[in-house]
């Protein structure tokens, strides 16, 4: 339960409507636990009218009217208050019983428009608090943990845990009221009876403890296993072109059918418990009956203890009252372990703090100017042990275009996501105008920064809207036509059926590779920043359709600060300086011509570009 604590802010948030749903609870149990004793009292009267009408010489057993609740003798003050035929008895108590239940249902349904209102309000607040949350985390995180658990999370987990705060809770209140107020009129009423009939609840309480604990186990299980599972649909889903191309169909099926086996037989395990439970519930309400109607009915015989056919009556009413909310017993506590475990696997993320921490307040705007400075910079993946980055260091002029160079898994990317402060180094720092970056406010950094990432990822929106996303005010069309023709698909776009409003499928899908890489470099150059890292977004266009887009891109960053990361020499564009990396450390720094004359690997890989191109 300790994990469930942190769901009091949300219980306090919504205390009015906990509080109100409590005592409409309170109200319905009231009145619904009238009726036993209004009942109670039509048989006892229709009794005595027999008994009357026989004459029989039988010693009866008058119920004492004290004994009933206080509206319940203001209601037999007032039918005995006259000369009434049996007839007359029965009607008014015909009405009263349909009045109780109405006054019942009425709080009743004010009960679900409280609790389990309340609960949806709390389902909302926590699912945005664990969305926000996940975007508050840093970029290492992702690596580490699965897209499909964190789906799994913030939607399976969620749900349960609103089982708990709307059902459960409310099944549990009224559980405790009717259990309450039962027991206290079955004691007011006659104490030896109730102490036989309740005899049953100790072992109803040793198997509520221990099943729960086995409930609890394999909730847990349950909940890891569905993470599973809905990491490989997902990851199954997003790779489906690949299954297919591989022909590997059969593979992830069985893979899949391996899963949603374990998960079929854990879940099947738990139903197998619950299967068991619920009959002892039932079995122990039972044998409850079976002692009122044995017991009572020995008392009322032999004339002890004031037992009359109207105490009897009211306790087998009492006992079937009890039935529902003690096997929901079991069922509440099913709700709540389950809850448990779920909560569990959200504080896991929540109590998560980003390795990244935003130093400065928001309120406090920086504009990023000056040069770039890496000192002494090296990086290590704390998830591989992988160092990417040793001792990097490079002074990037304001206004200065860089041409950052290197094979494949040299730490280019590394190094314009660490300028990003997606990651912190594990050595060195990195400053801008002087200031170190983490003296700078994360939202400030980032907006001035456009990036254009080597994975490129489109939503599943329109190409308006997928080029306008780093903006947080609306955008004109002419602007966002003017960023799509600086990244040469302006032509392209006005070709589609819908234009800019031609929705594009899940991550670009029904976009091609060159398509998708230009759209994204339109969205980092619509917010026309100050600093634009482009990270190797050119690999899939053509010669042609690359030269074009340099040649735009030379006209518009003119005054701004760039870093073009690639594998291939850009001959037609004039770099202020170009960085050739290797193995996470600068192997070359100067100009075309300075590298030239070292004839280093810079030199080798011009000669070879060149000579493939003639």
């Amino acid at each position: 339960m300790r994990h469930l604590s942190v769901l009091n802010k949300y219980f306090w948030k919504y205390r009015t409507r906990l509080f109100l749903g409590i005592l409409f609870i309170i109200l319905s149990n009231y009145f619904r636990i009238l009726t036993p004793q209004v009942s109670g009292y039509v048989i006892d009267k229709v009794e005595q009218q027999i008994q009357q009408t026989t004459k029989a010489n039988v010693v009866q057993n008058k119920k004492h009217e004290a004994n009933y609740n206080a509206l319940v003798q203001k209601f037999i003050a007032f039918v005995e208050s006259g000369e009434n035929s049996l007839s007359t008895y029965l009607i008014y108590c015909v009405f009263t019983l349909l009045l109780l239940a109405a006054l019942s249902g009425f709080f009743m349904f004010l009960m679900r428009q409280t609790i389990i209102v309340m609960s949806r309000f709390i389902e909302y607040d926590q699912k945005n608090e664990v969305f926000n949350h996940y975007q508050k985390l840093d970029t290492g995180f992702y690596k580490t943990h699965s897209t499909g658990d964190l789906m799994n999370r913030i939607t399976e987990d969620v749900s349960r845990v609103r089982m708990y705060v709307g059902p459960a809770l409310m099944y549990f209140i009224n559980l405790a009221a009717t259990i309450g107020f039962s027991v206290f009129f079955m004691l007011h009423e006659n104490w030896r009876l109730t102490l036989y009939v309740l005899a049953p609840l100790p072992f109803l309480a040793i198997t509520i403890y221990y099943v729960n604990t086995i409930i609890n186990r394999k909730s847990e299980r349950i909940q890891a296993l569905l993470s599973d599972l809905t990491t490989t649909a997902q990851e199954s889903y997003s790779g489906i072109r690949v299954i297919k191309s591989f022909v590997q169909e059969k593979a992830m099926l069985n893979y899949f059918n391996k899963n949603s086996n374990d998960y079929k037989k854990n879940a099947i395990g738990l139903a197998k418990v619950e299967a068991v439970y619920f009959p002892s519930m039932a079995l122990l309400i039972g044998l409850s009956t079976l002692l009122t109607i044995a017991i009572g009915g020995w008392y009322l015989i032999h004339h002890q203890y004031n037992v009359t056919a109207g105490t009897i009556t009211e306790f087998v009413i009492y006992i079937n009252m009890l039935t529902f909310p003690v096997s929901a017993i079991g069922w509440t506590a099913s709700m709540i372990q389950r809850a448990a475990a779920s909560q569990k696997r959200l504080n896991e993320f929540l109590q998560t703090e980003s390795l990244i921490k935003d130093e400065m307040p928001s309120s406090t705007h920086q504009t990023l100017k000056g040069d770039i400075v890496f000192d002494d910079v090296s990086f290590t993946y704390n998830h591989t042990g992988i160092t990417a980055l040793q001792n990097i260091n490079l002074h990037i002029k304001e206004g200065n275009k860089i041409l950052l160079l290197g094979r494949t898994g040299c730490g280019k990317s590394t190094l314009a996501q660490l300028l990003l402060h997606f990651y912190n180094p594990t050595k060195g720092n990195i400053l801008i105008g002087g200031k170190s970056i983490n003296q700078i406010p994360l939202k400030d950094l980032r907006q001035q920064i456009s990036y254009v990432p080597q994975d490129v990822f489109l939503f599943s929106d329109s190409v308006a809207d997928n080029i306008s996303f780093g903006l947080a005010e609306e955008t004109s069309l002419s602007t966002i036509e003017a960023a799509a023709s600086f990244a040469s698909v302006h032509k392209e776009i006005i070709g589609f059926n819908e234009q800019y409003n031609t929705m594009i499928g899940e991550r670009g899908v029904t976009l091609s590779g060159g398509q998708k890489q230009r759209i994204s470099i339109a969205r980092a150059l619509i917010k026309n920043p100050h600093i634009i890292v482009f990270d190797d977004c050119l690999s899939a266009v053509d010669a042609k359709t690359e030269n074009e887009i340099v040649q735009n891109l030379s006209k518009f960053l003119n005054d701004k600060t760039a870093i073009l990361i690639t594998h291939r020499i850009f001959s037609s564009f004039q770099f202020d300086k170009i960085i050739v990396m290797e193995d996470g450390s600068i192997v070359e720094e100067g100009t075309h011509e300075q590298l030239i004359q070292q004839n280093g690997y810079y030199a080798e890989l011009y000669r070879l570009q060149k000579s493939q191109m003639q």
